[in-house]
């Protein structure tokens, strides 16, 4: 499994604990930055992260920023990309399995790295459940296209 990563200066430090994470796991991780924690704009990165996913060039994305709220905003404003904000192992479970989210969204000065490595763990391990959560993930789809 592939999956992309993206933080900006807020997030960096917790992106590269994740990703030290993920590769530990034996996922393949691209890596779109921030690469420091000079201020930058969560923007950037959600973009590249989002576009990723939406191309299939990622399974997965994770965006990090002080809060999550800026990414989770940004990474949704692409077609197909279901990003959601967790802040519990609960969330990242429910979001995979009856939301189909491809995008975990999670903020630095939110939750601890203990936590938030287990948000990502419970995040990785769902599985879309399908059935009656499909017909409401056409339904999103549906207002994608303005329908």
């Amino acid at each position: 499994m592939r999956i992309a990563i993206g933080s900006d200066h807020a997030g960096f430090r917790l992106k590269e604990k994740i990703k030290e994470f993920i590769l530990s796991k034996g996922y393949e991780v691209l890596d779109f930055g921030t690469n420091s924690t000079d201020s930058t704009h969560y923007p950037i990165f959600a973009k590249e992260v989002a576009k990723a996913v939406q191309e299939k060039r990622a399974d997965y994305g994770i965006l990090i920023c002080g809060s999550g709220i800026g990414m989770s905003i940004a990474a949704n404003k692409f077609p197909g990309i279901r990003a959601a904000l967790c802040l519990n192992e609960y969330m990242a479970r429910m979001s995979r399995m009856h939301n189909d989210a491809n995008i975990l969204c999670l903020g630095d000065r939110v939750v601890g790295d203990e936590l938030a490595l287990s948000i990502v763990e419970a995040w990785l391990s769902a599985s879309f459940e399908g059935g009656r959560h499909q017909e409401r993930i056409k339904l999103i789809e549906e207002i994608e296209k303005g329908l």
